[in-house]
This record gives structure tokens, sequence and C-alpha cells, in this order.
């Protein structure tokens, strides 16, 4: 149990301090490992590549897949077009909600958190522009747009912190729809409300709008991109051909790029490079998630896992908190959504499928609360994401990370509660 808490503390302090999960899971499974009397080699050759290797053979399609369909929508200007219009409909004095919108109808159509945040950035300038609000408040607004409700709770999201739990609990994307909704609509509410609060105390202290400096900020030519109607339609047919169609995942995102390119087709000459960068990007994104499901399938083998695993199952109350818990401190420590939900999954999944069928909560239950408890510690100040959003906005963790830090951390724990509580009375 020392060894675990050790290696579990050293990795999040490494993640912390911003060094590579690539070479800190390995190091911190081997200080696992070694604690539990494991053969130093063979726990990194056997153990610890045997569950990289393995999450690796079963994900990078959806991973290099998701990615080239979000560097295919951003590169034919689908997602600006998009955006653009949401925002320009919702208008500058709906700011706000129009960056959130317009970030949650990206994510929630399968484009990667990632490429949101880039393709978002220009319209939420220029609607904070118009609408006089500070700059401070934009990475609260993409946060809770694209690290949230779209994320994690609405039901038939292929965000793969959706798509994960549907391996180990026997489910489908549109798992415990009563949950997810109701968290997400906690979510979007809660955190719009905290947002314009905000947006009232930055004004009335005088702090406004003002213009990036030294940051160069890419001018969108508006009528250039294609029509936001027809940029909608590969969105929907991933959405449509994974819930409704009830087709694997992998095949939702082929027919995705498929109809963006031919709706795009006059674009054809940027397709390979596109794709290229695509497939490229994705394999840092997956070996970072599979480098700690690596150190996860270590911490399994070692003998301190009985302890632990009696710990966790022995929380209080319904089983669905203990996941909860588990799913969130490993999502933490990784500062990783699908990277601690792996992990969790991985050591502990069985035990909770298994818990499900003796006590007759729903398989659902908990998968819904596994994607939900993933976006909660995972944006702690170290994430991945957070750190790329302040760096494409400009802004620094002192002037915005309070709000990153309520609208993605703080309202995702709030609105897991009651979703806990409704699925342990049966209600999914």
């Amino acid at each position: 149990m020392l060894g675990i808490i050790i290696g579990l503390v050293l990795l999040m302090f490494l993640a912390y301090r911003g060094y590579s999960i690539l070479w800190v899971a390995p190091v911190c499974a081997l200080v696992v490992g070694l604690s539990g009397g494991l053969n130093a080699l063979e726990l990194y050759r056997e153990t610890y590549m045997t569950g990289l290797a393995g999450y690796v053979k079963s994900w990078f399609p959806v991973f290099m897949l998701g990615a080239i369909f979000g560097h295919l929508m951003d590169y034919t200007g689908s997602a600006k077009s998009i955006a653009h219009w949401l925002t320009k409909t919702l208008g500058a004095k709906r700011a706000i909600i129009g960056v959130v919108v317009g970030c949650g109808v990206l994510t929630y159509g399968g484009i990667s958190l990632f490429v949101v945040v880039f393709a978002m950035y220009p319209l939420a300038l220029e609607l904070f522009r118009e609408a006089n609000i500070t700059r401070k408040l934009i990475p609260g607004a993409i946060a809770l747009g694209s690290f949230t409700f779209t994320m994690t709770a609405i039901p038939g999201t292929p965000q793969i912190q959706n798509i994960i739990p549907t391996t180990y609990y026997g489910t489908s994307p549109t798992a415990a729809p009563i949950m997810g909704t109701l968290a997400a609509v906690l979510m979007f509410v809660l955190g719009v409300l905290w947002l314009q609060r905000r947006e009232k105390k930055f004004t009335a202290a005088g702090d406004v709008f003002t213009e990036p400096k030294n940051k160069e900020v890419a001018v969108i030519d508006y009528s250039k991109l294609p029509n936001p109607f027809l940029s909608f339609l590969p969105l929907v047919t991933v959405i449509v051909t994974m819930n409704i169609f009830d087709w694997d995942i992998v095949i939702a995102l082929l027919c995705g790029i498929i109809l963006a390119m031919i709706l795009n087709f006059n674009k054809y000459q940027g397709f390979t490079k596109s794709i290229s960068n695509g497939a490229v990007g994705s394999i840092t994104a997956i070996l970072n998630t599979a480098a700690a499901v690596g150190f996860g399938t270590v911490v399994k083998t070692v003998p301190g896992f009985a302890t632990l695993t009696g710990i966790l199952l022995n929380v209080p109350g319904t089983p669905l908190i203990s996941e909860a818990i588990a799913v969130n401190l490993l999502a933490g420590a990784t500062g990783s959504a699908s990277g601690g939900m792996s992990i969790a999954l991985e050591a502990l999944g069985e035990k909770y499928l298994a818990i499900a069928m003796e006590t007759g909560i729903s398989p659902e239950a908990f998968h819904r609360v596994a994607s939900l408890a993933s976006g909660g510690l995972d944006t702690l100040p170290h994430n991945g994401a957070v750190l790329t959003l302040l760096a494409v906005t400009g802004m620094t963790h002192k002037d915005s990370y309070i709000d990153i830090c309520m609208t993605s951390l703080v309202l995702p724990l709030v609105a897991s509660i009651p979703a806990i509580l409704i699925g342990s009375l049966g209600i999914y």
C-alpha cells in the first residue's frame, strides 16, 4: 500500500511539474513494483508494456480517426463556420453563452477538445471585444463548453471519455440518459451563472476588454468559410450513425471524415496534410493515456492492491460513490480524464461490474459515473488541456484559473452528486 501511495504521489508531483508521462509513468510504476517485490526488468517488459500495448491496440483507431476528423473540420473551415454562425446568432449581448454553446456543439459533434480551443478563440475574442467583457473570462467560457457536459455527461457524445466505459461495462454511448442529462443541465446552468456573475464583478471594477499584447490573433475571412448548415452535416453524421444506427465509433468517425471531404472537395489539395497531421498528433495523445494505463496495470499486480481495493470498495454508501472517488483521484493524479479513468477501470472495472450484477445497480449507472468523475479533478493546474487553453488565449493561471477551476472542476463534482443519488435509486 505504501508503495502504491508513493507511486501515485510521485506521478502527481512529476505531472504537475510538467514532465512527460511517457517516462514518468514507467518510473512511478517501478516504484510501485519494487515495493511489491516484483522483478524490475520483468515488471517493465511484461506487466507495464502489456498494459500499454493492450490499450493502444484497443483505442488507437478511435484516437487517430478522431484527431483526423478534427483536423479536417478545422482545415476546411467547417468548425469555424459552425462556431461563427452560433455565436453571431446568439449575439454579443450573450457573448458568454455564445462561446459556451459554440464549444459544446463542436465537442458533441466529435471534434477534439484541443481543436475546439484553437477554433473558438478568435471568435470568442471578437464577441468579448464587441460586448466589452474582460478577456480573463474567455478560458473559463471555453472550458465550460469543451471540458464538461459535452465531454462526459450528455448521452451519446463521441468523446473518448464517454466511449472508454463501454468496453468495461458492455454499455452504449447513450448509457444512463437521465443521470447524464441532469448532470449536463446543472453544469451548463451553474457554469453560465458563475461566468455572468464574474462578468458583472469585473465590469463594476472597471476591468473590461483590452486588446491582446504581443500576441498575433489570426484574422478570419468569414466570406470564405463554408456554409454553416452543410458544415453541421459531418457532426450530425457521427452522432446519428453511432447512436441511432448503433454503428461502431470507428465507422461513425470514418463516415464523418468522408462527408467532410466530399462537402469541401474544392479544398482537396490540403486533405493529405490534414490527415497526416491528425494521425501524427494522435500518437502522442494515445501514448500519454496508454502510459498511464500501464501504470495502472502494474498497480493491479502488487499485493498492496488487494488492500487498496478493499478500502475503495468499502467506502460507505452506494458503490457508485466508490467509483467516483477512484476515478477522480486518478484523473487528478495523472492530469488526464481519459488516463485517470482508464487506470481506475483497468484496475477495478471487473470488480464494479461484478458489484453491479450483485446489487442490481445497472452497469449503465457505473458507466455514467465513471465518465462524469473523469471530468472532475482532471483539470487541476497541471492538466495539459488547461495549459494549452491558457497558452492559446494568452492568459495566466493567476488571470483565469479560478474560472477554469470552477466551471470544469468544482461544478462537475457538484453535478455528479445528484446523478449518483438517482443512479443508486435505480433511475438511470
